[in-house]
C-alpha cells in the first residue's frame, strides 16, 4: 500500500489554517474538474484531491492523519502502525458526507468505514440529540478473559484562535466486559457531544483492538499460541506444561506427531457467547550442536537412524 501525502496533493504547508485548505479546494476542484478541465490527468488528479481535502478538512481526521509524522512521502510502501489511532475521538463516525467509495486503500486503511453502520441522525422534531462519538482504543488480551475497568485518555479536536485544528483531551474509567471481542463496541451512554439546548447527550462508541502480545495471536474468538517442543517429546509423546491466558495447563503431545501440527483446546479462547478455541501450534526445536557430546549424538543418530525427510521428493 502507498502512502499518500495529503499535504503535497494540496500543495499547501503542513501548518496551513482550515480557511488555508478550503480556499485551496475550490481553486483545485475548478481546475481539475473533469466536465470543464483540459489536463491530461483531470479525473485522477479530481479524486486524489478530494481524497486529500476529506482528510484535512476535518480537523478530527486531520489531527490523527498528522500523527503519522511527516517523514513519509508518496508512494512509499505503507502499513499503519499497530494502535496509531488508538483514543483519537470522531464524530459522526469519523466522517463527513463526501462519498467515499473510490478513494485509495489508503485512506480505507486509516479511515475505513467500520463505524459507518452505526451512524444516525439524532432528530425529534425540532429536538436534536447530541451526536454519538466514537474512537478505538487498545486493550491487554487478558482484559477479555478476565474483565477489567481501565482508566483511558481520549483526544478530540477544536479550531483554535489561529484557524488550525488543537487536540484537547479528556479521561474516562471504562469497564472492559469479560468475553469482549476485538472490533466489538463497547457504548458508553451520553458520553459523546452535547445536545441542543436542553437534549440529552450523544453516546461515545469505544472500538476494542488488543495490544500485540507477546505469546499469543488472536483471530475472531480463537487464540493461538506457538510452542516450542524437543524432537523427543513429538517422536516419543510426552505430557509439558503449556501457558495459557487463563493458566499453566498439562498438555498431552500424542507420539510421532509432526512440528506444525495443532492441538485443539475446546473452549479456551476467548470466553464471548460461544466462547472461542485455543490452538497450541507445536514447533520442534534442535538442541544446539555446541558440545562435542552434542555433536557426537548428533553424528550417532545420523549413522543409527538412516533418515532421509526428502524421499518423498524423489532426492
Amino acid at each position: 500500500m502507498e502512502f499518500k501525502d495529503y499535504y503535497n496533493i494540496m500543495g499547501i504547508k503542513r501548518d496551513a489554517t482550515q480557511d488555508d485548505i478550503k480556499r485551496v479546494y475550490r481553486k483545485l476542484a475548478r481546475k481539475y474538474h473533469p466536465d470543464v478541465s483540459k489536463e491530461p490527468d483531470a479525473e485522477v488528479r479530481f479524486k486524489e484531491i478530494g481524497e486529500a481535502y476529506e482528510v484535512l478538512k476535518d480537523p478530527e481526521k486531520r489531527a490523527a492523519y498528522d500523527q503519522l509524522g511527516s517523514g513519509w512521502r508518496s508512494g512509499q510502501e505503507f502499513q499503519p502502525p499497530p494502535g496509531w489511532n488508538q483514543g483519537f475521538e470522531f464524530h459522526g463516525g469519523g466522517f463527513t458526507q463526501a462519498d467515499t467509495s473510490e478513494f485509495s486503500s489508503f485512506f480505507e486503511a486509516l479511515f475505513g468505514s467500520r463505524f459507518n453502520a452505526n451512524r444516525k441522525n439524532r432528530h425529534d422534531g425540532f429536538n436534536v440529540r447530541g451526536e454519538d462519538t466514537y474512537a478505538k482504543i487498545l486493550i491487554d488480551l487478558e482484559d477479555s478473559y478476565h474483565g477489567a475497568t481501565r482508566t483511558i485518555t481520549l483526544q478530540h479536536t477544536e479550531i483554535g484562535p489561529d484557524g488550525r485544528p488543537q487536540i484537547k483531551k479528556r479521561t474516562l474509567n471504562v469497564r472492559i466486559p469479560k468475553g469482549v471481542r476485538q472490533g466489538q463496541l463497547i457504548r458508553l451512554v451520553g458520553q459523546g457531544s452535547p445536545g441542543v439546548d436542553q437534549n440529552s447527550a450523544g453516546d461515545l462508541y469505544l472500538e476494542v483492538a488488543f495490544q500485540p502480545h507477546s505469546l499469543y495471536k488472536v483471530e475472531e474468538k480463537d487464540v493461538s499460541l506457538e510452542l516450542p517442543v524437543t524432537p523427543w517429546e513429538v517422536a516419543l509423546g510426552a505430557t509439558i506444561k503449556a501457558p495459557t491466558p487463563t493458566g499453566i495447563v498439562d498438555l498431552k503431545i500424542p507420539a510421532g506427531i509432526q512440528s506444525g501440527r495443532k492441538l485443539r483446546l475446546k473452549e479456551r479462547g476467548i470466553p464471548a457467547h460461544p466462547p472461542g478455541d485455543l490452538y497450541i501450534i507445536l514447533q520442534v526445536v534442535l538442541p544446539p550442536a555446541d558440545s562435542e557430546q552434542a555433536r557426537i549424538l548428533y553424528r550417532e543418530m545420523e549413522q543409527k537412524l538412516a533418515f532421509n525427510p526428502r524421499t518423498k521428493l524423489g532426492v
